[in-house]
């Protein structure tokens, strides 16, 4: 009996003793609350990273931000200085506006795109530490909306239109769709012309004879749709993939938590060909409509 009694509290002080060292002061290692970086923002924007996390009794060591594994920022409380900022392509940090807790980055460029990551470490002798990632992508809308060319001033019953779209240089490619009457013609010929910096021009070709069918009430018209999308694929064309949700790891890098998905962009703009007569004429006058349309990007 006694020597129960001994064994049991030579485990309760071992126990007690595990426990001071694994925690010591009280604290039970750093917890990551949140992580939080733009899923998709437009180029020459700024952004504002979050690493929000509770000490839980330790003393902060350091915060450092990793863009795809380089490391471009670090946050020492005892350092002098305490901020270190260290070069990486495409990330311009913005140090006054920076601390313990947020990273702003100025004027994004396209290859800021990518994984980025937290990481918070505690003071000796815990050294606990804890990190959360996420993607961010930069997105480039056209600077003007799709312009069609190849119209004649004037079309016979029988004659053949041939017409090309282009839409402005962006990132990623806009998809170009072509309607008639508002009937979505099938797949078209389309070309992707990379630029500088990595913008592409998207070029679609549309040919099809004029017959008595396409008159509407005296009226035929083709319009020509770029967009671009992060919503997922559906009719109107294929859309950007969407980021995956951040992900928090503890040090064994388990998956703890996720938020929700981030806002869709979606952007649109149209151009108008318009041809107006009647199914029975001769021949029928052409007009190029003015681009009536709009962009919107959801925040």
């Amino acid at each position: 009996m006694v020597n129960d009694v001994m064994r049991q509290v030579k485990l309760r002080t071992l126990w007690c003793v595990l426990l001071a060292a694994i925690f010591p002061q009280g604290g039970i290692g750093v917890k990551m609350l949140r992580v939080s970086v733009p899923q998709y923002t437009l180029k020459g924007e700024s952004v504002e990273l979050i690493c929000e996390f509770d000490l839980m009794g330790d003393k902060l060591y350091s915060v450092s931000w990793y863009k795809d594994h380089d490391e471009f920022y670090r946050y020492v409380p005892k350092g002098k200085p305490s901020q270190h900022i260290y070069r990486v392509d495409g990330i311009r940090v913005d140090h006054l506006s920076s601390d313990a807790q947020r990273v702003v980055i100025r004027n994004v460029p396209l290859r800021a795109s990518g994984m980025y990551r937290c990481e918070v470490s505690a003071e000796a002798p815990a050294f606990s530490s804890v990190n959360g990632e996420s993607m961010m992508n930069v997105v480039a809308l056209p600077k003007e909306g799709p312009e069609i060319e190849g119209e004649e001033r004037n079309y016979q019953i029988g004659d053949e239109i041939n017409l090309n779209c282009t839409s402005a240089r962006s990132f990623p490619a806009a998809t170009l769709q072509w309607y008639v009457n508002d009937k979505l013609m099938g797949r078209s010929n389309e070309t992707m012309i990379v630029q500088q910096h990595g913008l592409i021009t998207s070029i679609s070709r549309l040919h099809f004879r004029v017959g008595p069918e396409h008159f509407r009430k005296g009226r035929l018209q083709v319009r020509c749709v770029a967009t671009i999308s992060t919503y997922p694929s559906n009719t109107t064309g294929t859309s950007m993939a969407p980021a995956p949700a951040p992900v928090l790891h503890s040090p064994e890098h388990h998956r703890l938590s996720a938020s929700s998905p981030p806002p869709a962009l979606d952007y649109s703009k149209e151009a108008l060909f318009s041809v107006t007569g009647t199914a029975s004429s001769a021949r029928v006058g052409a007009t190029l409509l003015l681009v009536t349309s709009l962009a919107s990007l959801l925040s």
